[in-house]
């Protein structure tokens, strides 16, 4: 079950993104505040990856989706600084190789799920294949398939087959949280032009991000109906305002502490046995140094 936020995405199949805002509410704190709000979530969520990395039994997996300059990459970054990176494993998926293209679609996410005791992250994921290839059909011929002639049951079938897909890792241990950070155009935009004033974030900027602004009204529709359709109790959307960093990363972060709260990770208990051995090794050591 997600967890409370206004932003979560409903379950019964009804979102439409105009009706979810890029900006924090009137009332949302200031920049200071929300920073400090960070700050305070990244502490528990380090103590919580740790008794999820010791009990070795669940795992967290995060999926991050979003127009370009949405600041996936910053708040991923600034939402995970306090974690140990033995427990945790960011993937960020491009285009598929040509390895990639000779499975389904879902093959190379199979590879990448994290751990038992490990939060794994995805930086865009298979629900690429819902929306790029969704606005850019003509992607789909690489992946050899006999398609329909109507494409609309194609993206039936595959929010189908990514529920239970989700739902299957669901029963065998794996929390899914799924976060879509809603920028306006406007905002983008102006990131775009940040990045080609500041020549140390050039590498940033791609004249196919301007491009595919083009296609800006068909992307929301694709996220509309790829959020509705895939949101549920088990793998929950939560579609963040993107327009202020500091206020996004803060509600980013709070979700996730209150998620790994709700799966609840217990140091394990040693049996009586093992108990008695450390007993005796702490008495020897203890031994030793007063010598």
């Amino acid at each position: 079950m997600g967890v409370d936020s206004p932003y979560l995405v409903p379950f019964d199949g009804h979102f439409h993104v105009e009706n979810s805002s890029t900006a924090p509410p009137a009332d949302a704190p200031g920049k200071k505040a929300c920073r400090k709000a960070l700050k305070s979530s990244i502490e528990q969520m380090a103590e919580l990856q740790e008794a999820l990395y010791a009990e070795d039994r669940q795992a967290l997996l995060i999926v991050f989706q979003a127009m370009d300059a949405a600041g996936k990459d910053s708040t991923i970054r600034a939402t995970t600084s306090g974690v140990n990176p033995a427990g945790f494993q960011v993937y960020s998926f491009k285009s598929p190789s040509k390895e990639a293209l000779d499975h389904d679609y879902l093959w190379r996410l199979n590879r990448c799920l994290p751990e038992r005791g490990r939060i794994g992250i995805f930086n865009r994921s298979h629900y690429e294949e819902v929306l790029v290839v969704r606005v850019h059909p003509e992607f789909l011929g690489g992946q050899r398939l006999d398609l329909p002639e109507d494409l609309s049951s194609l993206w039936t079938q595959r929010y189908q087959s990514i529920r239970d897909w989700e739902d299957h890792l669901t029963r065998n241990g794996t929390t899914i949280v799924k976060f879509f950070l809603h920028v306006s155009k406007d905002e983008q935009a102006r990131r775009f032009i940040k990045r080609l004033d500041y020549p140390e974030k050039n590498y940033k900027f791609s004249t196919d991000d301007v491009a595919r602004r083009d296609h800006w009204t068909a992307y929301m529709d694709a996220y509309s109906e790829a959020l509705a359709a895939t949101s549920r109790a088990h793998a929950p959307w939560y579609a963040i305002p993107a327009d202020d960093k500091p206020f996004m990363r803060m509600c980013v972060a709070d979700i996730l502490v209150r998620t790994l709260r709700a799966m609840n990770p217990q140091f394990p208990e040693l049996p009586s046995s093992q108990r008695a051995q450390m007993d005796a090794m702490h008495a020897r050591l203890e031994a030793e140094l007063s010598g």
